[in-house]
């Protein structure tokens, strides 16, 4: 079989419920995504690796846990090293040795080593460490040695960074200048999470997508006039829908949700210019098409838009990003590939985005090494309509938050080893007083809950089924010790 096409699309701050196929109480328009789950596999059980960007980001292009690696937050500015290993199997890697031409354009955040003047890495985070950036200087751990042939983008959170600038290859051809003038920039309920940073010239924070959405359809039409018999792989990570909330010309006003609806807006957008770009190209059979989101949506964005528009982004989940809750981590996953994955299907298997990479190592016939997609899972049958529904594809699955803190599902079965949310604190932000629920069991140091029975995780079942929590607590501490979840 020839090798086909494959393009992830990687939202970020995406919620379940921000949606329309996912949430039917949605108020934003998602058409596009509507229209791929028409024509694809929605999966209602699909989970981000962790509750923040940048450990999931390292989990899709490794397939495996980023608290393996003990480095716990996200990248800021000049920060890193880079979390992927040198000589760590990527993703790009893995499909670049089976003959694919691989590409990333838009947001990296999983580190890079900025050089000094002297050639040091700077390797911390900040608005004083881009100062000391050496812009005429290589980036030794870019994307473009990480498995990527191409690489055009930011290095950490595109439109919030102290780092306002883009990388070609692995260069920032155009330096920053000065520091960012908030002035011009929009005043709203999402606008205010711009750090104080450096800027280069023609950096304009509000067209992001639309440079980065230019970049990945002049690939693909590039790819396909001159390499029309080589497969490729474009990895597509937006700056939507992270704060802020900045929807281009192309997309602004074009909701009745406000800013950040039109942020959600113009994912969508992006979404349906590249599912144009690959049925104009006529190259949609032999595509596999892939949209999620690294994390559940954000704080400000959920508290706004519930309050504001009756829009909820975490809907209807409890929970919310830098949670262990399943809004923290509880994703949207379609997936197209006209002739191969059944068109307006769905399943309720559970699977992560971890999986990504045995999932593409199976589809081109990659043996992966023992060292390798460590906590990845094959979900091809899955995809491809072969896998019943009552067979799970994944015994146990992980999660992670920012602080590395660690929970484990199995069945309807999860157990957070750890008290409260694993991530934000509900008692210390006034915004989110709202939403504290009682503890049911106050005394407990984790948390279980059934799922299927309680699905917004109200009623902490530790003291009622010690069994399940030692069975659980004992199985994620033997898969942290091991190194490895994948068999």
């Amino acid at each position: 079989m020839q090798k086909p096409n494959i393009i992830f699309i990687f939202a970020d701050d995406l919620g379940y419920g921000d949606v329309a196929r996912y949430n039917p109480e949605s108020k934003v328009p998602t058409p596009n995504l509507d229209r791929l789950s028409r024509e694809g596999l929605t999966f209602t059980d699909a989970h981000a690796p962790a509750t923040v960007c940048t450990p999931s980001r390292y989990s899709v292009l490794t397939g495996r846990m980023a608290f393996r690696t003990g480095i716990s937050g996200v990248f800021s500015g000049a920060g890193g090293p880079c979390m992927i290993e040198d000589g760590r199997l990527t993703l790009p890697g893995m499909l670049r040795d089976k003959g694919y031409t691989t590409a990333c354009f838009g947001k990296w955040h999983v580190g890079l080593s900025f050089p000094d003047k002297n050639g040091n890495p700077i390797n911390k985070n900040g608005f004083e460490p881009v100062k000391r950036i050496d812009y005429s200087r290589a980036i030794p751990d870019a994307p473009i040695h990480r498995g990527f042939d191409h690489f055009f983008g930011t290095a950490c959170c595109s439109g919030t960074d102290f780092l306002y600038a883009f990388i070609d290859g692995d260069r920032i051809p155009v330096p920053p200048t000065g520091e960012l003038d908030k002035a011009p920039l929009p005043k709203h309920p999402y606008a205010n999470d711009n750090r104080h940073g450096m800027i280069a010239p023609g950096f304009n924070i509000q067209e992001l997508d639309q440079v980065f959405l230019g970049k990945s359809i002049t690939f693909i039409e590039e790819h396909v006039r001159n390499s029309p018999d080589k497969p490729f792989f474009l990895y597509h990570p937006t700056n939507a829908v992270h704060l802020p909330s900045f929807a281009s010309g192309t997309c602004r006003g074009k909701t009745d949700v406000g800013p950040h609806g039109d942020f959600i807006f113009e994912f969508d957008h992006v979404v349906g210019e590249l599912l144009n770009t690959v049925d104009r190209l006529g190259i949609a059979d032999n595509t596999l098409v892939m949209v999620s989101s690294d994390n559940g949506p954000e704080v400000t964005s959920v508290v706004h838009m519930r309050k504001d528009y009756q829009h909820d982004g975490a809907r209807p989940w409890r929970g919310l990003k830098r949670d262990q809750w399943e809004g923290g981590h509880r994703i949207p996953f379609i997936a197209r590939w006209p002739g191969h994955i059944l068109p307006d299907t769905q399943t309720d298997q559970t699977v992560c985005l971890c999986d990504i990479m045995a999932t593409c190592a199976a589809l081109v016939g990659s043996d992966l090494p023992h060292v390798a997609a460590e906590d990845s899972y094959n979900i091809l049958p899955v995809l491809l309509g072969e896998q019943p529904e009552e067979q799970p594809i994944r015994e146990h699955t992980l999660h992670q938050t920012i602080s590395l803190a660690l929970s484990i599902r199995k069945g309807p079965w999860k157990y957070l080893d750890h008290r409260g949310s694993g991530g934000n604190n509900y008692e210390k932000d006034e915004a989110l007083h709202p939403y504290v629920l009682p503890e049911k069991a106050p005394d407990a140091p984790g948390q279980l809950y059934n799922l299927d029975e309680d699905p917004g995780e109200t009623t902490n079942l530790y003291f009622d089924h010690p069994e399940i929590v030692e069975e659980l607590r004992t199985q994620l501490h033997a898969y942290g010790d091991s190194g490895r979840s994948r068999p």
